[in-house]
């Protein structure tokens, strides 16, 4: 039997260590998506970032996991963020992310505020509020017992902080876009099953190294620390060359290794591509993950 496809005479048992592994993104804690691409969408876990460049920025992210299992996770993010005055920037996410029967969309405002540390340093300090709708179907299992007998929907308002430092050539990323932890799924009878979103601490950092006039080389990391879980953490590299295209890769410990391809041929438009194949288990099962971003970029006047 291959991972993620199952029978409806199994037990009651194993199917709701199913819907408590799937309320959790990954099977093992509950976690937010992973993005191959995220460090050109930096506002999806760091309110701060918004603001952070001299451009109104809407950012479209669209990423299958695991190609080739079915109800597999699917994930489409929006984000759209810009500098309102020389100090005061604001953004907002809106994150749709579904796998199996649990359907999950983020709704957040970002605000952030600059302090000046130096003539090529800047301190970018913001807050995120807002909130998630869960919603789990459970009736379209066809399990006929009471804990199945009807579906979850409900609201999760949440709030966080960030905290961005940005110089000419490196930047260093620290947050919380989710300070409160909230239920996604509890159900009471004769078994207790439970599951629930946790705080999720990110810090990372990267430099630019310029090599040549025309190529520059940018290593990065992001970690990602959930309770409970096994700490995430994001090792990349990134080349670029003229400016306009950059290519790289990106090895998550313990997981996957990506290919990174971003291009900048138009000066409001910025493409990029990541095919991630999985380094655990889940690689003999599925066919690799895709993600694709649009980056549209207007100056402001």
């Amino acid at each position: 039997m291959k991972a993620y496809k199952f029978k409806l005479n199994k037990s009651l048992k194993y199917f709701i260590v199913l819907i408590v592994g799937l309320a959790s993104q990954n099977g093992f804690a509950q976690q937010d998506p992973n993005f191959s691409l995220y460090q050109y969408n930096m506002s999806i876990v760091n309110p701060a970032y918004a603001g952070t460049t001299d451009q109104l920025e809407l950012n479209l992210n669209f990423r299958k996991q695991w190609v080739g299992i079915e109800g597999s996770p699917q994930t489409q993010a929006l984000n759209i963020s810009s500098p309102i005055n020389d100090r005061v920037g604001l953004g907002l996410t809106l994150v749709n992310d579904k796998v199996f029967v649990l359907k999950e969309t983020d709704i957040y405002a970002d605000f952030s505020y600059k302090l000046p540390i130096s003539i090529d340093t800047d301190l970018f300090l913001g807050i995120k509020a807002g909130g998630s709708l869960i919603n789990i179907d459970l009736i379209s299992l066809g399990i006929n017992d009471p804990l199945f007998s009807e579906d979850v929907s409900k609201f999760n308002p949440n709030f966080g902080m960030g905290a961005y430092l940005k110089g000419e050539k490196y930047f260093v990323n620290l947050s919380v876009p989710g300070l409160l932890s909230s239920k996604r799924y509890e159900k009471e009878g004769v078994l207790v099953t439970k599951a629930a979103d946790k705080a999720h601490f990110y810090i990372g950092s990267g430099y630019q190294f310029s090599l040549s006039e025309s190529i520059d080389f940018t290593p990065s990391f992001l970690c990602k620390i959930v309770t409970g879980a096994p700490t995430s953490i994001d090792i990349t590299g990134m080349m670029s060359i003229h400016k306009k295209t950059e290519l790289g890769i990106s090895y998550r410990l313990d997981e996957s290794i990506s290919a990174i391809a971003m291009f900048n041929y138009i000066d409001w438009l910025q493409f990029g591509y990541s095919y991630e194949h999985s380094t655990s288990s889940i690689g003999d099962y599925s066919n690799g993950s895709h993600e694709l971003i649009l980056k549209l970029l207007f100056l402001k006047k």
